[in-house]
């Protein structure tokens, strides 16, 4: 089993690493490719472009031709993971999609932290679409301000201090859980004291793909 990862960090290869240990997965299952280019020029464009979604697409072919799962470990470009469908026989999965569809099993509100602007229109429809056939969750999506530029300025543990602030603070205000929808967000969860640890991205996803080796 041979599991590909497409990142927009090279931080988060060491975060999907951790992952697999926690899976009990053997050493050497996943492989990586690091595509900062790719979110810089979305956070420039405001969004993915055709352009974008273009190249994102290749990246991933080329990902594809070594690997029985293609993961996205993007939550902004996620969306182009669907446009995989037909293009590949390896599934192409958003690491995110699992995580969505975990939180929707949540009764009570959800609050959803998102670091990136570009990430919140892709994550609010991931996350509303997977809550539709659960009405007991209710879905709120929020942006932690001033997080992203801890990241990129290289602040890792400023950058899960500013997180771990704001899920407590929605714990505060009476949310049921909180997620954390960009896998960089991880190392905030353990920091959390107000409430429940926080759901996040590596370990769900990573799951999902595992899940997709097995049944092809």
């Amino acid at each position: 089993m041979r599991i590909a990862c497409l990142h927009t960090a090279h931080s988060n290869v060491a975060v999907f690493e951790d992952a697999a240990l926690q899976l009990g997965l053997p050493a050497g299952v996943l492989c990586h490719g690091v595509r900062p280019d790719l979110l810089a020029d979305a956070e420039a464009a405001g969004g993915v472009t055709a352009q974008i979604e273009d190249a994102t697409q290749r990246a991933l072919m080329e990902l594809a031709f070594s690997a029985d799962a293609v993961l996205l470990t993007c939550s902004t470009l996620g969306p182009v993971a669907h446009t995989m469908l037909s293009q590949t026989r390896v599934p192409v999965l958003r690491t995110d999609a699992a995580l969505a569809q975990a939180a929707a099993r949540v009764n009570g509100r959800v609050v959803v932290l998102c670091a990136v602007a570009t990430t919140v229109q892709p994550t609010t429809e991931l996350f509303l679409h997977a809550a539709a056939h659960h009405p007991l969750a209710v879905v709120d999506v929020r942006l932690v301000e001033g997080a992203w530029a801890l990241f990129k300025a290289g602040q890792l543990s400023a950058y899960w201090v500013c997180v771990a602030r704001a899920a407590d603070a929605a714990y505060a205000q009476g949310a049921a859980q909180v997620v954390l929808a960009q896998a960089s967000m991880g190392g905030a969860a353990q920091l959390v004291t107000a409430g429940p640890r926080p759901l996040s991205s590596a370990c769900a996803g990573l799951a999902a793909a595992v899940k997709a080796c097995q049944a092809g």
